[in-house]
């Protein structure tokens, strides 16, 4: 199906509470808070039109990525070369120690490996699978 990646394009990233996917172009296309069984934040591996993503990329179409996972830890390493430099995205949810919590953070770390790159960064919420409407806020 156009549009959809394929599953296998995925890494799993999680905090033993929830989890999320995160596609080798860079996108969360699928995360759900504050457990596994919630309504999503991001959807868009079910519907790319209403589902919601964040995506952290290369502000330019000729890449090739890669994903990988830093030895024996959950860090989710997704890698983009292009002819003029390397950079990544380190994506991870801390766990914290203790009883369920309603609070969780999905860090995402840019960085540039070798050479130049210019990232976009394009986020997309869309809570409950696109059904609830909601108002960006602005953060101080």
């Amino acid at each position: 199906m156009a549009g959809y990646p394929d599953i296998s394009e995925h890494g799993l990233i999680g905090d033993l509470q929830t989890a999320a996917l995160v596609c080798t172009d860079g996108t969360v296309d699928w995360f759900c808070c504050p457990r596994f069984d919630s309504p999503s934040v991001f959807a868009s591996l079910l519907d790319t039109g209403r589902g919601g993503f964040f995506r952290v990329a290369p502000d330019r179409d000729d890449y090739v990525s890669r994903q990988l996972y830093l030895p024996e830890s959950a860090i989710l390493i997704t890698r983009f070369m292009t002819p003029d430099g390397v950079g990544e995205v380190l994506d991870f949810m801390p766990v914290i120690e203790g009883a369920a919590t309603d609070r969780h953070r999905l860090v995402r770390n840019i960085r540039v490996v070798r050479g130049v790159m210019k990232f976009a960064i394009e986020i997309q919420p869309r809570f409950d699978y696109g059904r609830k409407r909601h108002e960006p806020t602005a953060w101080s």
